[in-house]
């Protein structure tokens, strides 16, 4: 997992609850660089795992809110940093249907030894879409909450349906329906 997500969940965790949660975070998870992250460098995700479990102990938040929480405040920041991609598409339908298609293949020019979670999306008909996330991660809450960060984004009024399927190859799946109102 690229560092500069785990500074991103920092800089959350200072915002929301402030840097003394956030240390205590870091030291109770037991980081091997103890919480030293260059944005470009890789780690782990079972870091993310700690801390984000860390986190939830602190606050009682589950831990599906907490990534939900988390994948908001991300999507914000890629797109801050990578408007581009956001500005390509009109609509939050055609801007889901682009990070597989897109997005991920520029990050893979950049980062060859990436691990993306794998997105394939129908072609969206009568204002829906499905889209499948598979990722060893298991972190389709952190997906669900990037999603709605597009939605917002996109100030569209879209419901979200999540279908968790049997796992593959010990990856998590699930499926998520959107549908435009």
């Amino acid at each position: 997992m690229k560092g500069i997500v785990f500074n991103e969940f920092f800089a959350l965790v200072d915002d929301v609850l402030g840097p003394d949660v956030t240390e205590k975070i870091i030291t109770e998870a037991q980081l091997p660089n103890s919480g030293a992250y260059t944005g470009v460098g890789y780690y782990d995700a079972s870091e993310m795992v700690k801390l984000v479990k860390c986190l939830h102990t602190h606050t009682g938040t589950p831990i599906p809110d907490l990534l939900h929480t988390f994948g908001k405040h991300l999507l914000a920041s890629f797109k801050s940093a990578h408007s581009q991609y956001f500005a390509s598409c009109d609509n939050v339908l055609d801007f889901v249907g682009s990070v597989e298609k897109q997005i991920h293949v520029d990050v893979l020019k950049l980062y060859p030894d990436a691990e993306l979670p794998r997105l394939t999306a129908s072609t969206p008909k009568d204002g829906q879409m499905t889209l499948d996330y598979q990722s060893g991660r298991r972190m389709a809450d952190l997906a669900e909450g990037l999603l709605w960060g597009a939605i917002d984004h996109y100030g569209e009024t879209i419901d979200v349906e999540r279908v968790d399927l049997p796992d593959a190859d010990g990856d998590q799946c699930a499926r998520f329906i959107l549908t435009r109102r």
